[in-house]
């Protein structure tokens, strides 16, 4: 036998070793690919403790039950949620890391020129998972016969210096909920920001401030103990909390609609089958009666939007507030 033979045979051989390792290889990557295969981070853009937060902790342990893998919610505060969207926006898109966008958050690039990504084209909606409705309030000793939309108006037209009004701060959804309603309503008011729902709601309670447009879920304790007047609803439809409360639409502002909602993003990139299988997991997990119990109890309604409809509701969000922004010059403080 030549030593050409023989070096060609070995060359073959080795050949096929290295062909039947691949195959090994290709045939074992499904499992070593099979998603998930490790626990999941759900970044969260806000403290603990808030409503965002809640609502990802009882959908993050419903989720780790049902995918059978750990679910570490991180908490990220900062910039409206602008620390947390940049480190999401930088994670593998393998779906193994998700972050609850919150509305503060998916206006943050408005609002802050550094904020470093853009919401619309850095993520992949993955769904919604709660609508967090926000409510006009005054304070019932300050304004006695401000009962309803119509009369605040009425009130705020007839001052000869501006009527002042609070949010939880500059650029806030508050803010620019109001502003829209001035803007539709034609009246004027002027915005007294703080640092912080808490804080307004105490100075609008102690008569600072008369009037706030506030979340539900911080004013509802106030409201029920008679301390703030709810008159009226930013939601298209009236909310269980506060049934008797009619919405601004109803009140003569056809096709208001003001509504802070949260739901699960994933880095740009994310595979579409891997999105696919947790928008399904959500859309089960928000249908248990349990479970919309519990989110109602932290002041959210559950609400799944697959993530088709979840980009056209960032998409119609974005540029909506966007261009308030743009048109009234605000921004944070």
């Amino acid at each position: 036998m030549s030593t050409s033979f023989n070096r060609r045979t070995a060359l073959q051989g080795l050949a096929a070793l290295g062909s039947a390792g691949l195959l090994g290889s290709s045939l074992a990557q499904p499992a070593k690919d099979a998603w998930p295969a490790s626990l999941l981070k759900l970044v969260v853009p806000f403290p603990a403790g808030g409503p965002t937060d809640t609502a990802s902790r009882i959908v993050g342990q419903k989720l780790a039950e049902r995918l059978k893998q750990a679910v570490v919610v991180e908490n990220r505060p900062g910039a409206s949620g602008s620390i947390a969207a940049l480190q999401v926006m930088k994670a593998e898109p393998d779906g193994y890391t998700l972050m609850m966008l919150a509305t503060p958050t998916l206006l943050a690039p408005h609002l802050y020129k550094k904020a470093g990504y853009d919401t619309v084209k850095d993520f992949a909606p993955v769904a919604t998972v709660y609508d967090l409705p926000i409510v006009v309030v005054v304070n019932p000793t300050q304004l006695p016969d401000v009962t309803d939309l119509r009369k605040l108006i009425a009130h705020a037209k007839a001052q000869k210096a501006p009527l002042n009004y609070t949010s939880s701060g500059a650029g806030s959804f508050g803010h620019l909920s109001m502003e829209l309603l001035k803007q539709m309503g034609g009246f004027d008011m002027q915005h007294v920001p703080y640092k912080g729902g808490v804080p307004a709601i105490t100075d609008t309670i102690g008569g600072q401030v008369p009037v706030m447009y506030a979340d539900l879920v911080a004013a509802l304790p106030h409201i029920k103990a008679g301390k703030l007047r709810a008159i009226a609803i930013g939601s298209p439809q009236r909310v269980s909390m506060l049934p008797d409360v009619p919405t601004i639409a109803e009140q003569g502002f056809k096709g208001y609609d003001a509504v802070s909602w949260g739901g699960l993003l994933a880095p740009a990139g994310t595979p579409k089958a891997v999105v696919e299988r947790i928008a399904n997991e959500v859309r089960q997990i928000l249908a248990d009666k349990e479970i919309q119990e519990k989110l109602l109890n932290a002041g959210a309604i559950a609400r799944f939007q697959d993530p088709v409809q979840m980009g056209q509701h960032v998409q119609q969000d974005y540029a909506k507030w966007g261009q308030l922004i743009r048109d009234k010059g605000i921004a944070p403080e």
